[in-house]
């Protein structure tokens, strides 16, 4: 219709460019929920990220990608929670846990699984060197109470210690962060999200589940034989993604070749497009 009343001259060129590109990426938002049609991909997401080897360097990369995760959950209307923070040393972090919450969450997050690499002149080194930092992610869904995994009690080892997250000093006084250990798969799991042991001991426990289940998944697909597999070493080769401070500013997806020199924006969340061509790629 404002095609009509353009031609007719009663509409404006700028309207109809507006109206062309809302109708597109109205469009391309159904293809792509049409896309996430697996069972696991309108659960809720955890997202870890640790550190790869570097001290400082790679701690910092894993705090700025954790930042990252965090804008892209508030741009999107995912609640999110950290349930785990392992702080570093010097600076950044050693690893981290997020949940989100929210329509497909997992769904279009489990492309980010994978390593992370970062070149920048490093604000840590006095000479200003350009550095290269490795940092990987993993995305996993949380089960639901439609959900069965069974877990033997006497499978899990449990050890408490104290959180090392903001909270101030009454987060320190006490030993309320948790680590759960499954003999079986090896997996270990922290939660300090709360002040509360119980409380972490049963959020823990929900994400042992959770990582299981993916477990299940994958073999299902026959994708993996166990979730090592599922996690690429972090060094130099085996990232998905490169984010390029210096010389030039570059972000670009290795799986889709997917860039943009808008750096500033994808580290302040707006990581939707190598989401998108992703799920196009890889659906």
């Amino acid at each position: 219709m404002l095609f009509d009343f353009y031609q007719e001259g009663e509409g404006s060129e700028e309207e109809l460019t507006a109206l062309h590109n809302e109708t597109l990426a109205l469009l391309e938002t159904l293809e792509l929920k049409k896309m996430l049609n697996k069972e696991e991909d309108h659960l809720n997401a955890i997202v870890t990220i640790n550190a790869g080897a570097g001290g400082t360097e790679s701690q910092d990369w894993a705090e700025m990608l954790m930042r990252m995760y965090l804008r892209y959950g508030e741009r999107n209307q995912h609640k999110t929670k950290v349930l785990d923070i392992q702080e570093g040393e010097t600076a950044g972090i050693k690893s981290a846990s997020i949940e989100f919450e929210g329509d497909n969450a997992f769904g279009y997050l489990k492309g980010e699984s994978g390593v992370h690499r970062l070149v920048r002149l490093s604000p840590f080194d006095a000479n200003n060197k350009r550095h290269t930092s490795f940092a990987s992610v993993y995305a996993y869904p949380v089960v639901d109470d439609n959900i069965e995994i069974e877990i033997n009690p006497a499978d899990l080892s449990w050890d408490t210690f104290r959180s090392s997250g903001p909270g101030g000093q009454n987060v320190n006084k006490i030993e309320s962060a948790v680590r759960v250990r499954h003999a079986p798969s090896g997996l270990v799991v922290e939660c300090q999200e709360t002040r509360s042991q119980g409380q972490n001991r049963e959020k823990a426990l929900t994400m042992l589940k959770s990582q299981l289940y993916e477990i299940e998944l994958r073999k299902k697909r026959e994708k993996i034989d166990n979730i090592e597999d599922s996690k690429k070493k972090i060094e130099w080769g085996s990232q998905i993604r490169n984010y390029v401070f210096h010389p030039y500013k570059m972000v670009k997806d290795l799986r889709t070749n997917v860039e943009t020199s808008n750096v500033q924006n994808v580290m302040d969340g707006e990581i939707d497009d190598f989401i998108k061509a992703y799920l196009i790629e890889y659906a």
